[in-house]
């Protein structure tokens, strides 16, 4: 039990307006919801806030068409200009979705700084030292705090040799060796899954070796409902600082309430360095704030069997969504179940993005498609080494199937020098759309580049030519009356029978911005009413999903003969992309969507004429 003889302060960082947003809702927020809390959290004095990075950095431009550097640089207004605000960034990846040369990162670390960040979180999720030392240099050159991770995961099988806290107290200590200078340590834990136990012998070790000067962090997620007790236990250890939430983002898949832990702390002799009686306002405007937005169960309730398979709360949350979108929510606890044996087959990599999505991507594809007879391609890359080494050595089955299924070889090189350049496609494709060519805009399409996707699905160039897509978890709004009767004389409106694309146009200030909208009839049961029959005769080709997915590929015109099995369309759903086969052979007869569209079921891509 922490006793502590002379009064002892713990720091805080205030993790709601980014870690909450992104394991409630992935980010999916518009920033007028939560400027208000945020200016109320500065004015009740707290001054290290969480704000960027991670998932987001993307999902504003992603999903609420709003520059996530605008609202960088909005937060930073809000909370004044001695606050600290952090980010995270991942290692080789940054705030992208790939691997990253050295050059995108290096811009990466100068945009974050430009637009008000001073402290910036780094991790790698494999926990490889070459990697954190070569992506730690560019922040520190930036003059920005470089907080350096050792990324911690509760192992869903038994191994004495890797996320032990010798293990992770090895990791810093190469760290040291090798001169990278950093400000501070975290012991980040994302899943939530490592024993008390562990925190305290980890906290304990790495005190000892760090220099008194440098602060050591704290952070984990409740959603196994251990958050409160690690903390505690890390307290214990040594540990200088933590992050905690508030309500209606606390606890669950997000931090503990910073009301929790002062009520735990109480008659130690420990304290937090803020005052717990004012995050009541910060609270009330938060609800306020979040009042239209659907709060999904699976992220606010804890979940035990996380332990089992160590998901990040901030990955819960997406993934729920996106199963949901796809209408393959019910395939949820056999992808659970799966998760060990993709962790183990893979090398026991930490369950942080973007480890989280290449384990949860393969365990998806393992139920879909069959145990390894679909590598996911973020995973396939991970095992055969081109995000670094992971902890354990890889089943050498699965790299061999992953190197044959994706044409590459197993590698041993430096991550940074294999990645692609990201930055030289992404001007070549604003100059080629006449679209202004800054380094905010460059870095807006490079952090979006999904290798094998279009340039022209690529969602900074969507978000900067007014193409977006608004993707908010609203509530549904409740059904209104019928409309009344025509007046008399006047001409009947012909009821909807079938879905309407029109346009509209939104003025921001100086920006004006437009979206294509679909306006689709509900039936009665509130879906989209079934597809128009197709031609006689015809077959059609529908996504392989029952819900929501992206149409990213047609390879076929109309008039081509194709054969059944053959792909004739790619989808993306879960992040990844997914073919579309031909359930008959025949002769093309039309393209029935736009690439860039939403399909689902009922809705064809194309049909097959007999």
């Amino acid at each position: 039990m922490i006793q502590s003889s002379t009064p002892r302060k713990i720091r805080v960082m205030f993790t709601p307006f980014r870690d909450g947003l992104q394991s409630s809702f992935g980010g999916k927020v518009r920033l007028e919801a939560i400027l208000p809390a945020m200016e109320a959290a500065a004015r009740a004095g707290i001054r290290h806030y969480e704000f960027g990075g991670g998932a987001r950095y993307q999902a504003p431009y992603f999903y609420a068409q709003e520059d996530p550097f605008s609202c960088m640089d909005a937060m930073r207004g809000a909370v004044g200009p001695d606050a600290d605000l952090q980010i995270l960034t991942r290692s080789v990846s940054g705030v992208t979705l790939t691997t990253q040369r050295l050059a995108a990162l290096e811009l990466q670390a100068k945009l974050m700084s430009r637009h008000g960040t001073t402290w910036d979180r780094n991790f790698d999720y494999m926990n490889d030292v070459d990697n954190l030392v070569r992506t730690g240099e560019p922040i520190v050159a930036s003059g920005m705090h470089h907080q350096v991770c050792v990324a911690l995961m509760g192992l869903p099988f038994e191994d004495p040799t890797v996320h032990t806290a010798e293990f992770y107290v090895d990791v810093v200590r190469k760290l040291l060796a090798r001169g990278l200078h950093f400000d501070s340590v975290c012991m980040k834990d994302a899943s939530g899954t490592t024993d008390p136990r562990t925190c305290y012998e980890t906290a304990k070790g790495l005190k000892k070796i760090l220099p008194p000067e440098v602060p050591l962090w704290q952070h984990t997620h409740d959603t196994a409902s251990l958050a409160v007790a690690c903390y505690l236990a890390g307290i214990e250890g040594g540990v200088d600082g933590i992050d905690l939430s508030v309500r209606p983002m606390a606890s669950g898949t997000v931090q503990p309430d910073v009301r929790s832990v002062w009520h735990a702390l109480r008659g130690t002799g420990v304290t937090l360095d803020l005052d717990e009686t004012h995050i009541h306002e910060v609270e009330s405007l938060l609800l306020e704030g979040l009042k239209d937005y659907e709060f999904n169960p699976i992220t606010t309730t804890p979940d035990a069997r996380v332990v089992n398979f160590p998901m990040p709360g901030g990955a819960i949350g997406p993934n729920v969504q996106m199963m949901k979108e796809a209408g393959i929510l019910d395939k949820y606890s056999e992808v659970l179940a799966e998760f060990p044996v993709v962790v183990r087959a893979g090398g026991a990599w930490t369950s942080v993005t973007p480890g989280s999505q290449q384990y949860w991507l393969q365990a998806f594809n393992n139920v879909l498609y069959g145990r390894w007879k679909k590598i996911n391609a973020g995973y396939g890359m991970a095992v055969l080494g081109y995000f670094g080494r992971p902890p354990l050595a890889p089943d050498p089955e699965v790299v061999r199937i992953a190197a044959a299924q994706l044409e590459k070889e197993p590698f041993q090189g430096d991550p940074l020098e294999a990645a692609p350049d990201s930055l030289k496609p992404a001007r070549e494709a604003l100059e080629e759309r006449g679209l202004p060519v800054t380094e905010e805009n460059i870095f807006l399409v490079a952090a979006a580049i999904v290798p094998g996707k279009s340039l022209d699905l690529n969602e900074g160039i969507r978000f900067l030519s007014g193409k977006g897509k608004l993707s908010l978890p609203f509530k549904k709004k409740a059904e209104t009356a019928p409309a009344a009767a025509p007046a008399a004389g006047a001409s009947p409106v012909a009821p909807l029978r079938g879905p309407v694309i029109t346009e509209c146009t939104v003025v921001e200030g100086t920006t004006t911005r437009r979206f294509q909208v679909t306006i689709a009839p509900p039936t009665v049961s509130g879906e989209l009413p079934p597809a128009a029959p197709t031609n006689d005769g015809g077959t059609a080709v529908f996504s392989p999903f029952e819900g929501k997915a992206q149409l990213v590929e047609v390879r076929v015109e109309v008039g081509d003969k194709v054969r059944e099995g053959q792909v004739v369309a790619a989808v993306e759903a879960m992040k990844a992309k997914h073919d579309v086969r031909a359930p008959c052979s025949g002769q093309v007869a039309t393209i029935d969507a736009e690439i860039g569209s939403d399909v689902m079921a009922g809705r064809p891509i194309l049909t097959i004429a007999g």
